[in-house]
């Protein structure tokens, strides 16, 4: 059964945007190389988002800009159970969610994830959108998880 995650961060006051851009841009081939050997992630993605812009986009002219209205999203569709979908981040992408969480508000006190597991936990269930109401809904089009699709095609 896939499960959605909608993790909503907003990071610390004054924070440029660039340094968080940067870090996910470096840490990028980590991430694309655990959510392949992970193999229970259909889709994932990292947002910056601006909540004082209508359509919540950055402005790209103030990336090197302190700010004080950011949101670090990380949104993801997975098969499984979630305590095991966070273990297995933990020990595929521990060091870049202490990276990320060093931006965000409360991040500090879960990092490093790899010591906080449970604390890491509570902290995602907290700001999992997915989790709370009105968003708990998810659209499936298919039953088959990652696993399945992957040996129909290979």
């Amino acid at each position: 059964m896939t499960s959605p995650l909608s993790l909503y961060m907003p990071v610390l006051a004054n924070t440029k945007p660039l340094a968080i851009i940067e870090a996910l841009a470096s840490s990028q081939p980590a991430i694309d190389a655990a959510l392949k050997s992970i193999g229970t992630v259909h889709f994932a993605r990292f947002q910056l988002l601006d909540t004082s812009k209508p359509n919540l986009q950055p402005s790209m002219l103030a990336l090197n800009e302190p700010s004080s209205t950011l949101v670090l999203a990380v949104i993801t569709e997975y098969d499984g159970d979630f305590d095991a979908y966070i273990r297995d981040f933990v020990s595929q992408l521990g060091a870049v969610f202490d990276t990320l969480l060093s931006f965000v508000v409360g991040g500090a006190a879960v990092s490093p994830v790899a010591n906080n597991v449970p604390a890491f936990e509570a902290f995602i269930t907290l700001n999992d959108a997915s989790q709370h109401q009105p968003n708990e809904s998810l659209y499936t089009a298919y039953p088959q998880t990652v696993q399945l699709i992957l040996a129909a095609f290979s």
